[in-house]
């Protein structure tokens, strides 16, 4: 779900970060995590937050930490595995604050694409306000998944990094995916490694790390029906001024493709859109005030 834009933030950035606080490396405890998230949706940059991400796992730990909520207040999306679709749902549910907005579900290793989706439909009952990623794998099943999601309401997940340098897919591998989806009509967020505005290298690790503005910019010109080489070049790109230049150019309506990106820190893809330009610095003033 896209949160509604406010007057101070751009539909183009509108629930754009997903809160993935307690995930690698940020790893925040989820009492803070908990906590901060709640502070963020009450603050003047609340319509950049989108949902809070957690491992099904640790679903029941979110009853007593949301227990002084209102019903419903806090949305939620849940990471799980195949199989284990139905039990994660039932766990959510019984929580009275937790809206579950969306599952983000995995596909093991071994298990066929075309069996996703019934294995999906039997664990889901029909939810027009649940929406569901399906991770895509990045191996050989990738096109064949994305070919069985296209024309249903479950959308894709790509995986953008991690705490190994193997994990992140290099410029062509992110763009043929990318242009994969567009092209089967669907939509994705993406998940980890996206801890910066820009394509850079991380400093402390050296990993090749790609730029979320980068990414919208490779959507939109996906969308526009650019080749492969052209959104390689694009994802590649670490001129801040060039990019933004092409990130204010932007229809909001890029945003029906690439919905949103779970990032570990809310403050920081904030901060820098900000120091681009891109939001407006008293939108974010109150990131300091966010006590964790």
């Amino acid at each position: 779900m896209i949160a509604p834009p406010t007057a101070e933030i751009p539909p183009l950035l509108a629930g754009l970060f997903d809160d993935a606080a307690v995930f690698p490396p940020g790893s925040l405890p989820i009492e803070k995590a908990v906590r901060a998230h709640v502070a963020h949706t009450r603050a003047a940059h609340a319509g950049l937050v989108g949902a809070f991400v957690i491992a099904a796992k640790d679903i029941g730990r979110l009853a007593e930490l949301t227990g002084d909520l209102p019903e419903g207040a806090f949305d939620l999306s849940v990471t799980v595995p195949l199989p284990d679709v139905s039990d994660a749902l039932a766990a959510a549910h019984r929580i009275p604050a937790v809206r579950l907005v969306a599952l983000e579900v995995s596909v093991p290793d071994g298990v066929a694409a075309n069996t996703v989706l019934p294995a999906l439909a039997e664990a889901i009952d029909d939810d027009a306000d649940l929406a569901v990623h399906v991770e895509v794998p990045r191996d050989t099943r990738r096109d064949t998944l994305l070919a069985e999601l296209a024309g249903t309401p479950c959308l894709a997940k790509f995986r953008t990094g991690g705490v190994r340098a193997d994990l992140y897919p290099d410029e062509r591998e992110l763009a043929a995916a990318v242009l994969a989806a567009t092209r089967a009509g669907v939509p994705f967020k993406a998940t980890a490694g996206l801890h910066h505005a820009l394509r850079n290298t991380d400093p402390e690790t050296g990993f090749e790390q790609h730029g979320f503005l980068n990414l919208l910019v490779a959507a939109d010109t996906a969308l526009q029906g650019a080749e492969e080489t052209e959104l390689v070049r694009l994802l590649a790109d670490r001129d801040g001024d060039r990019v933004t230049e092409r990130v204010r150019a932007l229809s909001p309506q890029v945003r029906d493709l690439f919905r949103s990106f779970g990032t570990c820190s809310v403050a920081e893809p904030a901060v820098e859109s900000a120091g681009l330009g891109l939001l407006p610095a008293a939108t974010i003033a109150d990131l300091t005030e966010v006590s964790v």
